[in-house]
């Protein structure tokens, strides 16, 4: 069984009993591609945002619609039945946290780590390198990394690992020179 780290909250729950299901059925590479396009389906689609959040549709709904998505997206079977399971316990909203804790248990499982790179404007490739090459170093593990653009950072870069935060943008130095001011 995995690490039970992530059954701390819903979504890592329904992430460890998916990766187990899927380790199990040797499908892990299959189930973790399948949630990468469900959590980029999230991000294009704020329709689909709002059917998993909203608590105007009902379960049953939620279940019609995540299993008519799963069968357009030829999803694998684990997949298909892991969102009919979100649905009918009321836990669709979850499901972003579930393909995070996926992908977090996939990584170490692997002895890569995810992390989530943000910044106020795309990176280059030789500064996406560049990123990779120093959390290599700091983690001692090959970094996965996901990347985010976020202009209101105005500059800098904040990088998410699991539950650490290095927040070197240039709206959080403001924010706390703002704050140091108000204290002044």
């Amino acid at each position: 069984m995995a690490d039970d780290s992530k059954a701390s909250n819903v979504g890592g729950r329904y992430a460890l009993a998916l990766f187990d299901l899927a380790n199990d059925e040797n499908k892990l590479a299959a189930v973790e591609a399948d949630l990468k396009a469900l959590k980029s389906m999230c991000a294009d689609s704020k329709d689909l945002r709002s059917l998993l959040a909203s608590p105007a549709f009902s379960a049953e709904d939620k279940g019609k619609a995540l299993d008519a998505l799963a069968v357009k997206a030829k999803l694998n079977p684990i997949t298909r039945k892991f969102l009919g399971l979100l649905a009918v316990n009321g836990r669709a909203s979850a499901l972003l946290d579930a393909i995070s804790g996926f992908e977090e248990l996939a990584a170490n499982a692997r002895g890569a780590v995810s992390a989530r790179v943000t910044t106020a404007v795309p990176l280059t490739t030789a500064q996406s390198k560049g990123v990779a090459a120093a959390l290599r170093t700091a983690l001692g593990k090959d970094p996965e990394i996901e990347t985010r653009v976020d202009p209101s950072l105005l500059g800098g870069i904040k990088v998410q690992v699991g539950s650490r935060l290095f927040d070197a943008s240039l709206r959080s130095k403001l924010d706390s020179l703002k704050f140091a001011l108000k204290r002044a």
